[in-house]
C-alpha cells in the first residue's frame, strides 16, 4: 500500500535535525498526549468496571437480587408457602427468610447498628461473610445469645470475639410509667471482614430464631432475599416473582433498591470517559499543528520531489505516514502503559502511599478496602480503536495540504 521510498520520507521527516527541533518537541508531546490519554481512559474505565463488579458481588452477597419485604410493623408470617414457590421459580438459587432491627449497640462504647437475624445454615452459604472470618468462629452461631459483627464495629465499641455486648432496641416494652427499651446481653462469637465499610461497620448477624426473640416477632420476619443465577438473569424474572410471592408486600430487584448509587456509578463513568476523551483529541491538534508546520519547513523538499516526478497522492502519503506514525506508536504505547497500571495497580497505590504517606483510596469514602480494576476488552479494544480514528483523521488535512503544494511557488519563495 505504501512504497519505501514514502516509509523512508516519512521515517526521515520524524528525525529532527538541529532547525527541526520545535516540531520534533511537538511531535512527541503529542505522542506523549495520546499515549497517556489511552492509558487513562483504559485505567479509568477499569476501575470503575472493578468497583460496580466489586460492589455488586458483595452487596448481593449479602442481601440477595431481590427482597419481599413485609408492610411497616406488620411482620410476614406463614410464609413457607411463599418460599416455597419462590424457590420453584426458574433461575431462583436460594430464598433467605431474614428479620431486621435497629439497635444501639454497646460495649466500653456504643455505636448504631442493623441486626440481621438468619438461619446459622444460610449463613454459611453467604461466602463473603463465612469466608471472612478474622477472629472467632460460627460454631455457636444458633445459640440464642451468640451474635458476629463486623470487625470495624467491634474496633469501635472495643470489643473482641468472646466479649459481651449489650443491644437496646427502641421497640420497648410498654410499662406504666412508659416504654422501656428492650435491653439483652450477648456474645460475640466472631468478627467478619467483608471488605466493605457499611457492613463491616454497621452490621450485627444473630440466629434468626434469637432475632425473633428478640424483637418479639413470634414466628413472623420482616423479608425475604431472594437469590438468583446472577444480577442479570434475575432483572428477567421479576414478572415470575411478584406471581410467586401473592400476598401483601413490597418487592424491589437489586437496582430498585440501590438505584440511586449504581445510577450515580453510570453517570461518573459515562462522564469520565467523555471528559478523558478530550487528552486525545488534544493531543490528535497537536498532530494536526506539528504536520502543518512540518508541511510549512519541508515546502521546497516537497517542490523538489515533485519536479523530480513525485505524484501528489506520494507526497501524501508521506505526511499521512509521519502523522500516523505518532498516533499508532502512542496508542500503542498507552495501551500497554493502561494494561500494566491495572495488572499491578494495588502495588502502585501502597508504593504512592508509602512516598507520599497519605491514604489514596480511604475505605471510609469509598466503600472499599482496596483498589478493584477489571478490564474489559471490549471497551479497552473501543479506546484503542477510537484513538486511532481520531490520530489518522488528524492526518488528512496536512497531508492534503502538502499535496496540494505548487512546487513552482514553493520554489520561487525559496
Amino acid at each position: 500500500m505504501f512504497s519505501r521510498f514514502e516509509w523512508t520520507m516519512a521515517l526521515r521527516y520524524l528525525r529532527a535535525r538541529r532547525q527541526e527541533g520545535f516540531i520534533s518537541v511537538i511531535a512527541t508531546f503529542s505522542f506523549l498526549g495520546i499515549g497517556l490519554g489511552v492509558a487513562t481512559l483504559i485505567i479509568v474505565m477499569s476501575v470503575m468496571n472493578g468497583f460496580r463488579a466489586e460492589l455488586l458481588d458483595r452487596i448481593l452477597g449479602l442481601n440477595g437480587h431481590y427482597e419481599v419485604r413485609a408492610p411497616v410493623n406488620e411482620p410476614l408470617v406463614n410464609y413457607d408457602g411463599v418460599v416455597g414457590r419462590l424457590a420453584a421459580v426458574k433461575d431462583v438459587v436460594r430464598v433467605t427468610p431474614i428479620v431486621e432491627g435497629q439497635v444501639m449497640a454497646s460495649g466500653k462504647a456504643a455505636s448504631g447498628a442493623l441486626v440481621r437475624g438468619i438461619s446459622p445454615n444460610q449463613l454459611k452459604s453467604l461466602p463473603v461473610l463465612s469466608s471472612n472470618i478474622v477472629d472467632g468462629s460460627l460454631e455457636n452461631f444458633g445459640d440464642n445469645s451468640s451474635v458476629i459483627l463486623g470487625y470495624r464495629l467491634a474496633r469501635t465499641l472495643g470489643v473482641a470475639a468472646g466479649d459481651k455486648i449489650k443491644l437496646i432496641s427502641s421497640e420497648g416494652t410498654p410499662t406504666a410509667f412508659g416504654t422501656m427499651p428492650r435491653v439483652k446481653t450477648f456474645t460475640v462469637d466472631a468478627l467478619f471482614d467483608t471488605g466493605m465499610y457499611e457492613y463491616d461497620n454497621g452490621y450485627i448477624y444473630m440466629s434468626l430464631k434469637a432475632a425473633q426473640n428478640y424483637f418479639r416477632l413470634g414466628d413472623g420476619i420482616t423479608a425475604l432475599d431472594v437469590f438468583a443465577t446472577d444480577p442479570d438473569t434475575a432483572l428477567t424474572i421479576r414478572r415470575e416473582i411478584i406471581n410467586a410471592v401473592n400476598i401483601r408486600a413490597f418487592i424491589y430487584d437489586w437496582q430498585q433498591s440501590r438505584a440511586s448509587f449504581f445510577n450515580a456509578l453510570q453517570v461518573e463513568r459515562n462522564v469520565m470517559f467523555m471528559i478523558l476523551t478530550l487528552i486525545i483529541l488534544v493531543a490528535a491538534f497537536n498532530i494536526i499543528s506539528s504536520l502543518i508546520m512540518l508541511v510549512k519547513d519541508k515546502g521546497r523538499d516537497i517542490a523538489i520531489l515533485r519536479t523530480m516526478g513525485a505524484t501528489r497522492g506520494m507526497i501524501m502519503r508521506v505526511f499521512f505516514i509521519a502523522g500516523a506514525s505518532v498516533g499508532v506508536v502512542g496508542t500503542l504505547f498507552g495501551f500497554l502503559l493502561g494494561l500494566g497500571f491495572c495488572a499491578n495497580i494495588d502495588k502502585i497505590k501502597g508504593v504512592i502511599e508509602g512516598i507520599t504517606g497519605a491514604e489514596l483510596f480511604s475505605a471510609e469514602i469509598y466503600f472499599l478496602s482496596h483498589l478493584p480494576a477489571k478490564v474489559d476488552p471490549a471497551e479497552v479494544i473501543t479506546v484503542v480503536v477510537m484513538s486511532l480514528v481520531i490520530s489518522l483523521l488528524a492526518t488528512i488535512y496536512p497531508s492534503w495540504r502538502a499535496a496540494r503544494l505548487d512546487p513552482v511557488e514553493a520554489l520561487r519563495y525559496e
